[in-house]
């Protein structure tokens, strides 16, 4: 499955952003959707991911409660809506494809989106 995340930028603290990750139609109905991010100098993280069919969401204790995962099935895209930003969430975001039930780990993950850049000022 191919993925393209986009919606990234510049935001202040405490402000939002939605970002998007478009997938190919063709397997999509059968993957969990995760999103990712990684830091400078730090290893890729777990943010959340939601289960295409059921609809279930997971989301990592960091962002529990600000960000929020969800889908369009007409649209074949995924969002991450994340709300009171942190200068801490600065990092590139990636969404990923799995076809695992549960999948908290990057090695579940079979197909990457190029990521998008999110840059939280003070």
């Amino acid at each position: 499955v191919q993925l393209q995340a986009s919606g990234g930028g510049l935001v202040q603290s405490g402000g939002s952003l939605r970002l998007s990750c478009a997938a190919s139609a063709r397997t999509f109905s059968w993957y969990t959707m995760g999103w990712f991010r990684q830091a400078p100098g730090k290893e890729r993280e777990f943010v959340g991911y939601i289960n295409w069919r059921s609809g279930n969401t997971v989301h990592a204790d960091s962002v529990k409660g600000r960000f929020a995962i969800s889908r369009d099935n007409t649209k074949n895209t995924v969002y991450l809506q994340m709300n009171s930003l942190k200068t801490e969430d600065t990092a590139v975001y990636y969404c990923a494809a799995s076809n695992k039930i549960a999948p908290m780990k990057v090695s579940q993950y079979d197909s990457w989106g190029q990521g998008t850049l999110v840059t939280v000022s003070s």
